[in-house]
């Protein structure tokens, strides 16, 4: 993650965290480890996968002290096997002891998103269509788990609200039908933003071709449906596939020269990474 994006929002999310963890402090390590005490733990994989939030873990570490080294053992996006070694935390007793769960949540929870986003963009291997995440993330975890997509090798979507305009069957419902709806846009959003609308059916698909769409979405339509739409289309707008995408039809999505595939599953249903701080040793 860049440092200075780490700087002005992860920062503030960690110890968010953190706080939540020990709002009153550590009644376990103050037990055990009333004084300041030098010492080391191993970060281990426990799964094979892909990791990612390296940057994070350590921060979670170093923002309770910033004396806290971590001697990385692996980068993020190298796939890892379980027993491998990915690191050594070494600081005070009291830090790694404290700050290991939380530097562990982000951890596994960016290291599953980027080990399944890496199954998924494996599917695409060969073809031009890229594969994009959602704004299906867990709030105000966003910057993290989108971070982790590009780390798997996915895309990332618009990241907010203020970022482009997506249209779908409700706002096209306030707006009175699709033509309304792009027209609005087009006369109040900067003229750098992209306007996609969301299409379910081949009706909606030629309301929002001759309403100029920049990017047409075809949602939850078979594959036969989804092909008679893209020959419509014929390169008068960028088209993107989306609803119950998985590994087992990704690749037949992409046959039908969809430019995107956008699946929420990417950060709503990755699995977690099951990794392990252990052998905790003072020095």
């Amino acid at each position: 993650m860049n440092p200075i994006t780490m700087n002005l929002i992860a920062d503030d999310i960690i110890r968010a965290a953190l706080r939540e963890d020990m709002n009153a402090g550590d009644l376990s390590t103050e037990s055990v480890a009333p004084e300041a005490r030098a010492a080391e733990v191993q970060l281990i994989a426990k799964a094979h996968g892909v990791i990612a939030g390296l940057d994070v873990f350590e921060r979670s570490f170093t923002l309770l002290d910033p004396a806290t080294v971590f001697e990385a053992h692996a980068k993020d996006g190298d796939e890892v096997e379980p027993g491998q070694l990915l690191g050594v935390v070494r600081g005070d007793v009291r830090v790694l002891l404290s700050g290991e769960r939380v530097a562990l949540n982000f951890l596994q929870r960016m290291s599953g998103i980027a080990s399944y986003t890496r199954t998924m963009a494996a599917a695409l291997e060969g073809t031009r269509t890229r594969l994009v995440d959602t704004r299906k993330t867990t709030p105000c975890l966003r910057i993290f788990e989108k971070a982790a997509v590009e780390v798997g090798g996915g895309h990332n979507h618009r990241y907010n609200l203020s970022q482009a305009v997506m249209l779908k069957d409700n706002h096209i419902d306030a707006a009175g039908g699709i033509a309304a709806a792009v027209a609005g846009a087009r006369a109040h959003a900067p003229f750098v933003c992209t306007v996609e609308v969301e299409c379910e059916n081949m009706d909606m698909v030629r309301e929002a071709l001759e309403a100029g769409a920049d990017i047409i979405m075809l949602d939850n339509m078979t594959h036969d449906q989804m092909a008679e739409a893209i020959a419509l289309i014929d390169g008068r707008a960028k088209v993107e596939a989306s609803g119950n995408v998985d590994a087992g039809n990704i690749r037949a999505l992409a046959d039908l020269g969809v430019d995107f595939i956008s699946s929420g599953a990417l950060t709503h249903s990755a699995p977690i990474l099951d990794l392990s701080l252990k052998h905790l040793r003072l020095l």
